[in-house]
């Protein structure tokens, strides 16, 4: 039997637009001619895998159908969440639909991950589907780069047949333990998920009975419409809004990880987002793109809608205008060089790697006082990403009007 895949594709990504009232969903965000859920997509084309089901809700159903139509993929389900519950209702719901056999294994993907090397994933799921059970849950791990406060971790034990079993979660720790938690050889949770149907309602039925009846009525009364389940409202709003961790993870004994070490993201934050951008910036860079200023010269990666990437360049002793914009905040990622930075009535040192958010209307400035260059990673976000939203106070190069 092969694996079935499940893309959970109803997240909002209101992380990344905390001031925007139409923000976009993290998923369908053109990042250059590509979006996550077109690369999730692509991922599921293995040899291993079933047609997908899409979980998400009425308002990306538009969307979803165009990624769907662009990746050629012709044979799929959806089911449509008629309001947000979190993801315990959304997998729930997904499983109980009558197309799925109960002993299905069933892949989870988050629709806003980027994850490389496919090939040691797929080889690993693969590897264990065997040890699938009407009890137990596979999630994975994935090796840490670094100390991060951003993502949860789980530590495990080897137990018979070399499976790794879950024996702690941690949940977005501060640095100092996080750094603990690696040293213990710990694993970021990366929230994906492997098991079967029957481990789904075997889980839900003991941890989360009222929601587990709730979400069979859901299904029980959707409408079937063009390959599209249209869950029962009435029903799936009085399942409570629950994440598949809280409700059953934490719950349950039979958690085992697969561990991985592979490059990923869940590209949640701007930092994030610069990081790939200058992993990848050769395939941004065009010389048209290209700008001098006495300072150095920044370099426009890419414009997307209501954001901005470019690259800052401040050559020895350069120093930009003390400025600040009405229209836009910046995320500042340092990737050479210690710049002296002022924000505001602050000045302090920045290292490579280190992050820096400038919000709307703040006074801020950077100075490279060394003898090498100065590299920053810059992101833009808002409603004017032009040169006429810089209100300049001080400039050491007569550009003050």
């Amino acid at each position: 039997m092969k694996i079935r895949p499940v893309i959970l594709c109803g997240g909002a990504g209101t992380r990344l637009w905390p001031n925007s009232k139409n923000h976009q969903a993290k998923q369908f965000i053109d990042f250059g001619e590509w979006t996550l859920l077109g690369k999730t997509l692509e991922r599921i084309k293995a040899s291993i895998y079933d047609v997908p089901i899409i979980s998400t809700n009425n308002k990306y159903l538009k969307q979803v159908k165009q990624h769907l139509k662009k990746n050629k993929i012709k044979k799929y389900k959806i089911v449509l969440e008629p309001a947000k519950r979190n993801t315990a209702p959304a997998i729930l719901s997904t499983a109980l639909i009558k197309v799925i056999p109960d002993d299905q294994p069933l892949m989870f993907f988050t629709a806003d991950h980027l994850i490389e090397k496919m090939s040691i994933f797929n080889k690993a799921i693969n590897k264990n589907k065997s040890n699938l059970t009407d009890q137990n849950i596979f999630i994975f791990g994935i090796k840490p780069t670094s100390p991060s406060s951003e993502y949860g971790y789980f530590v495990t034990k080897r137990i018979k047949g070399n499976i790794n079993k879950v024996t702690k979660f941690i949940e977005k720790p501060k640095l100092a333990i996080a750094k603990q938690v690696i040293k213990q050889k710990g694993y970021w949770n990366s929230g994906m998920f492997f098991l079967r149907k029957d481990s789904i309602i075997n889980n839900f039925k003991k941890k989360q009975p009222t929601m587990y009846r709730n979400c069979v009525n859901a299904v029980k009364k959707a409408k079937l419409k063009a390959d599209t389940y249209y869950l029962n409202k009435t029903s799936y709003i009085k399942a409570t809004a629950k994440s598949f961790d809280y409700a059953i993870l934490e719950k349950t004994k039979q958690i085992n990880a697969i561990k991985l070490d592979i490059p990923w993201s869940d590209l949640g934050s701007w930092k994030e987002i610069l990081k790939m951008y200058d992993k990848n910036k050769y395939k941004y860079v065009k010389k048209k793109n290209v700008y001098y200023r006495p300072w150095g010269r920044y370099t426009n990666l890419f414009k997307g809608e209501e954001f901005l990437i470019k690259e800052l360049f401040v050559k020895p002793k350069g120093i930009l205008s003390l400025q600040k914009h009405n229209h836009r905040s910046e995320h500042w990622l340092i990737t050479k060089g210690n710049p002296k930075i002022t924000l505001d009535n602050n000045n302090f040192f920045k290292r490579p790697n280190e992050h820096l958010f400038i919000p709307i209307k703040s006074i801020h400035r950077i100075q490279n006082l060394g003898k090498k260059p100065v590299k920053i990673l810059e992101a833009q976000i808002g409603s004017l990403l032009k040169e006429s939203d810089i209100i300049r106070f001080k400039d050491a190069y007569g550009r003050v009007k």
